[in-house]
């Protein structure tokens, strides 16, 4: 009897001095009610009814859930802001001694700073700067639960509701700035129009000015030849003259003749002309051309 309490005292001492820590946990160790050690994940071994396990804690990430809550904005706007928590327990001594309610106090941290963090913004910052109120929330709570031994991973804002007054008014800015922009667009596709209105116009007087000036120089240059060949004929029939080739005057003066009742025929309000001529004079101009005619052919002969 008494090897059979004996052995019944060993078999109970070995079960409860062998502890299985299953994998993704930590357990701390307790001596007399002080932590003396971690046990890792797998087949441990403690001192029996001197050794107790105090807190198991699963070292995998976890996700807590942010409330919703009603926020105040820098413009006194109130929005309701709703999120998560995702956190790791990197130190299991310190997240199971230095802090009571581990996940309640996290989400008190969380709700405190999303107050503080979307109050310091307007209305429209919280609404579009999302990604920069999720980093400050990280950056300030894994700040502060550093001391708990735990690692804040994200903190994501998961919903951001307004009152309907709110959105209303939301809607009505939209479409009041929407209409707004259509008008200064309409307004400077109008003002581009003018300008390329302006500028073709610009263009095309430059051309006309261009083409007036080439016409110009040209009529000068037509208009010069024209003195040029009229001073020959002049110094042509003066040195006739002096010759005393009467021939050659009365051809000059028969082609003048001529040219001036041409244009006369010319005009539009010119029906019927009436005027004295003298048929010998005529015809003396004519006989001139044709003996300077044939004087020309029997010089070239």
């Amino acid at each position: 009897m008494f090897a059979g309490v004996a052995v019944l005292v060993v078999v109970t001492l070995i079960f409860a001095g062998i502890k299985t820590v299953p994998q993704g946990e930590k357990w701390t160790v307790e001596r007399f009610g002080r932590y003396t050690h971690t046990l890792e994940s797998g087949l441990r071994v403690i001192v029996p009814f001197i050794d107790q396990i105090g807190r198991k804690l699963t070292v995998m990430e976890q996700v807590l859930d942010v409330p919703a809550q009603t926020v105040i904005t820098r413009d006194n706007a109130a929005v309701v802001a709703d999120g998560v928590v995702f956190f790791r327990i990197d130190d299991a001594a310190r997240a199971a001694y230095q802090v009571r309610h581990l996940e309640e106090a996290i989400v008190n941290l969380t709700t405190t700073n999303l107050r503080s963090v979307i109050g310091s913004l307007d209305l429209d910052d919280t609404l579009s700067n999302r990604q920069k109120i999720n980093e400050t929330l990280l950056s300030v709570v894994d700040e502060a639960t550093n001391p708990w031994g735990i690692k804040i991973i994200r903190i994501e804002i998961r919903d951001l509701k307004m009152s309907a007054e709110l959105q209303d008014a939301m809607n009505l800015q939209m479409t009041a700035e929407r209409r707004r922009r259509a008008l200064v667009t309409e307004a400077n596709g109008k003002r581009e129009a003018e300008i390329l209105a302006a500028e073709g116009e610009k263009q095309a007087a430059v051309l006309r000015a261009q083409g007036e000036r080439e016409a110009a120089f040209l009529n000068a240059e037509a208009r010069e030849r024209e003195a040029q060949a009229e001073a020959r004929a002049t110094m042509m029939v003066s040195k006739a003259i002096a010759e005393g080739d009467i021939q050659a005057v009365q051809y000059f003066l028969g082609t003048r003749y001529v040219d001036a009742l041409n244009e006369i025929g010319k005009a539009p309000n010119t029906k019927l002309v009436l005027m004295p001529l003298e048929a010998a004079g005529i015809a003396g101009a004519v006989a001139g051309v044709t003996e300077l005619v044939r004087h020309a052919q029997g010089t070239q002969g």
